[in-house]
């Protein structure tokens, strides 16, 4: 089941990369963010109902759920959103932010005694190396460091967030910690927003197409399903994961959105693969 789950947890997370393009076109990224888990948050309520969980738990969980779904959806999300939006180019970005499971694989060890084999970080390795293949880095273009600075600020976010939830992620029930970390990102990325921006949505379309799928598939599909496989799995070996998600949004670009894909994207896919397998497969604790 776990097998079946990463499965379509990388398949649906590297989706969100093509629909992201299509709602930052048509918004501002706070606004956009806010929106989004608004609605997520209003869903997440009406699921914890219906499985008759209790909503009112101990104060201090609520808080760490808010705090963690703040580094996610706030931090993370936002930063990549918004160094996008200033014009980094999104490879650049992505680049950065791949380097999660790298930095959750260092810190997993000292703080959740968490095992990595040098297997694990051989595949790591090659993981990595697959990824800037996919990627690409043109080293002679102009970047926003704002941007990169944003970007960095994501990966922080990520990294932090994954540890703290897997400390975290047995003290609620799935539904109640999506709830609440939902909940503390709105209220967070509403005054981003606020403070921020000029903020602007605009409702044609392919903005709601966009973000419809945004909010069903990656809010409630795949993050539910990260939040499972880092409760029921190890730390370090969920980000690994993550690697998969820049040669499978290629794919998809070049399936859905007719862009060119190169041999280079194959053999990055093929590399990136093969580590993810050599890394995630002894589950060790």
């Amino acid at each position: 089941m776990t097998q079946a789950l990463s499965f379509i947890f990388v398949l649906l997370w590297s989706s969100a990369f093509i629909t992201s393009k299509v709602i930052v076109e048509n918004s501002t990224p706070f606004a956009s963010l806010t929106f989004r888990f608004a609605i997520v948050t209003f869903g997440f309520l009406i699921f914890t109902i219906y499985l008759k969980e209790k909503i009112l738990v101990n104060i201090k969980y609520v808080y760490e759920a808010c705090f963690t779904g703040i580094l996610f959806h706030g931090f993370y999300l936002g930063g990549v959103f918004y160094s996008i939006y200033i014009g980094l180019p999104a490879s650049i970005s992505a680049l950065i932010v791949s380097m999660h499971p790298i930095l959750t694989n260092i810190l997993a060890g000292p703080i959740l005694n968490e095992e990595v084999s040098w297997k694990q970080w051989i595949g790591i390795l090659l993981a990595f190396v697959g990824t800037i293949i996919v990627l690409g880095f043109d080293i002679g273009i102009s970047i926003p460091i704002i941007g990169v600075i944003f970007s960095f600020i994501s990966l922080l976010a990520v990294t932090s967030a994954t540890i703290v939830q897997k400390k975290l992620s047995r003290r609620l029930p799935l539904s109640v910690s999506n709830f609440y970390q939902a909940l503390g990102a709105t209220i967070f990325l509403l005054l981003v927003m606020f403070f921020t921006e000029n903020s602007y949505l605009i409702f044609n379309y392919k903005f709601v197409l966009a973000m419809g799928w945004q909010i069903i598939a990656i809010s409630f599909g795949a993050f539910s399903i990260l939040m499972y496989l880092i409760k029921n799995g190890t730390a370090s070996q969920t980000s690994n994961l993550f690697f998969l998600v820049p040669p499978v949004s290629a794919l998809m670009a070049w399936l859905f959105l007719k862009e060119v894909i190169t041999y280079y994207d194959i053999l990055g896919l093929i590399i990136t693969t093969s580590g993810v397998y050599i890394a995630t497969r002894d589950r060790k604790k």
